[in-house]
């Protein structure tokens, strides 16, 4: 009974926490974490949008999301608004935009919380396999393209010299980072979604001699992340989402008191 209860979440959770890591290392080298909370945020507008003109809320959610991150990434070649304060404003509007849309679809009962933070458990075992597809499909358009991504994080003029398709690049990395986060919404919610991008290749980052180990390094940390979470969750009773954030925390602290590699 009890394996039935956890393994679609936790096959879920563990598909997410593989591809998080990857993402993440590039989250953390070009320091987008604030682009990755505006994708969240929008992502609750997505799922406005969807429930008011009927459509599934996962097609909603990835296109809104996909959207805002090719109208993002035009936005920050403009010289007007600093690049945090464009994504603050967007970030906080989206948010509130999508907040407020739901409250006027009395007709649909949504489960804001869940949004929010979470609802991991509520993932049965078809939607388990999708994301297991959908992370698949991310982790090998990365393989593909790790060396040119690595590329334009590193030095992105040398990389435009050398012949890298910068901007196309940059975006395909943009769209990659959109879907995860429209793909993970139900592990963490789209207040917490960013964590699980920053908080494993973080702790990993002072270990990893190489880019590719710490990518590595952060999904084993990502899922040990989700796996913790969800045994506090069960023994204790405690939100899931939540939960997998301070189990990652506390990897993450770990790793501050562990020697780091020499």
């Amino acid at each position: 009974m009890i394996i039935e209860l956890l393994l679609p979440p936790l096959l879920a959770g563990l598909a997410i926490a593989l591809v998080c890591g990857p993402m993440g290392a590039f989250v953390v080298w070009r320091r987008m974490a604030f682009f990755g909370d505006t994708l969240a945020h929008g992502s609750l507008l997505g799922a406005a949008f969807g429930l008011a003109v009927g459509m599934a809320l996962y097609p909603a959610v990835i296109l809104c999301c996909v959207m805002l991150a090719l109208i993002l990434t035009a936005l920050q070649r403009q010289q007007f608004i600093a690049n945090d304060t464009l994504l603050g404003i967007v970030a906080h509007t989206t948010l509130a935009l999508g907040i407020v849309a739901l409250s006027l679809l009395p007709q649909v009962k949504v489960d804001l919380f869940g949004f929010l933070f979470g609802d991991l458990l509520a993932v049965g075992l078809a939607e388990a396999g999708l994301l297991w597809l959908g992370a698949s499909l991310i982790l090998l358009v990365l393989v593909l393209n790790w060396r040119q991504l690595l590329s334009i994080t590193v030095n992105e003029e040398l990389a435009k010299v050398e012949g890298v398709p910068t901007h196309l690049t940059r975006t395909l990395l943009m769209v990659l980072l959109a879907l995860l986060i429209a793909s993970a919404l139900r592990t963490v919610g789209v207040l917490l979604i960013t964590s699980l991008l920053v908080i494993p290749p973080a702790a990993a980052r002072r270990f990893s001699p190489t880019p590719e180990h710490m990518a590595i390094l952060a999904s084993i940390i990502g899922m040990v992340a989700v796996v913790g979470g969800l045994a506090m969750s069960w023994f204790l009773d405690t939100p899931v989402g939540p939960s997998i954030v301070l189990a990652a925390a506390g990897a993450f602290l770990t790793s501050l008191i562990l020697p780091a590699r020499a």
